[in-house]
């Protein structure tokens, strides 16, 4: 997906806005969990993300989003061994699938980006490996967001936790800086060198998403132009948050609060399950 240059410091009105669409986000993607059922169509899990984003007054950030041609959808629903960008449509979800979801959502001009990996039904140990790994290094990476750390602090965190647990990070597809666009500077790779990199400053927003493989970290574009496959055909998972960088520490826009039912809460906050406690700015 397109990315327009630029790093773009937000005042703490614009934080808040950001929030406010992180939160509807967040209840966007409940809703898809819940949706998510063996025999369910991936269709149909994108109308449950839809209806929310229209009943909270919001935008879909992907369609329109251009490539081949615009991007359809509301979500990107990416099945096994689509890593990202999988068009949601007939395709019915099976027992044993692991199924990422990405949602983005614009909220008075600004945009909130999450996704999020999930079993359909029981999935194999391997599989509930692969997730646990990877919601566990996205949240490695976060713990380095703060002020005077460099973008490659988190990059380095992000890849030292997948590689030694001897999973691969994605070398072609990276996390961003989020704002008034879905895509703006800076870049933030699931690789790198700590100390290297944009320095870190209060105000700076950045959506990181660990995209891990558990084969060849080598990927592949499907005929539809869009999904995005590993090259080997093996599993893969995908977990981000949106979060600003503040003084007192990383802020997690994304992550839901008790707006949500209490129910709805515990079933999203234990697909990310981090270590982290976000912090308001």
């Amino acid at each position: 997906m397109n990315r327009r240059g630029g790093i773009v410091l937000k005042s703490k009105r614009e934080l808040s806005l950001m929030r406010k669409a992180g939160l509807i986000n967040a209840h966007a993607l409940a809703a898809a969990v819940d949706a998510v059922r063996p025999g369910v169509t991936t269709g149909t899990v994108n109308q449950a993300v839809a209806v929310v984003l229209r009943e909270n007054g919001a935008a879909p950030a992907f369609v329109g989003v251009p490539g081949a041609y615009p991007y359809p959808a509301e979500t990107t629903i990416s099945i096994n061994d689509e890593l990202v960008h999988g068009i949601p449509g007939e395709r019915r979800l099976k027992e044993g699938d692991i199924v990422s979801i990405d949602c983005g959502t614009v909220y008075e001009g600004f945009v909130a980006d999450s996704a999020l990996t999930i079993g359909v039904g029981e999935i194999s140990p391997d599989a509930e490996r692969l997730l646990k790994v990877t919601r566990q290094s996205l949240f490695a990476g976060i713990e380095q967001m703060v002020v005077g750390n460099r973008t490659g602090d988190a990059s380095a965190a992000i890849q030292a936790h997948v590689e030694k647990n001897g999973f691969q990070v994605v070398r072609e597809y990276t996390g961003h800086g989020v704002g008034r666009n879905m895509h703006e500077d800076p870049q933030v790779p699931n690789y790198g060198k700590a100390g290297k990199g944009v320095e870190l400053k209060p105000g700076m927003t950045i959506a990181l998403e660990p995209m891990v493989l558990a084969g060849t970290p080598q990927t592949k574009v499907l005929k539809d132009h869009w999904t995005v496959a590993s090259q080997d055909g093996k599993l893969t998972a995908h977990f981000e948050h949106t979060v600003a960088i503040t003084e007192n520490g990383p802020w997690i826009l994304t992550g839901a609060d008790e707006d949500l039912d209490e129910d709805a809460w515990i079933r999203y906050n234990d697909y990310f399950a981090g270590r982290l406690v976000s912090q308001h700015g």
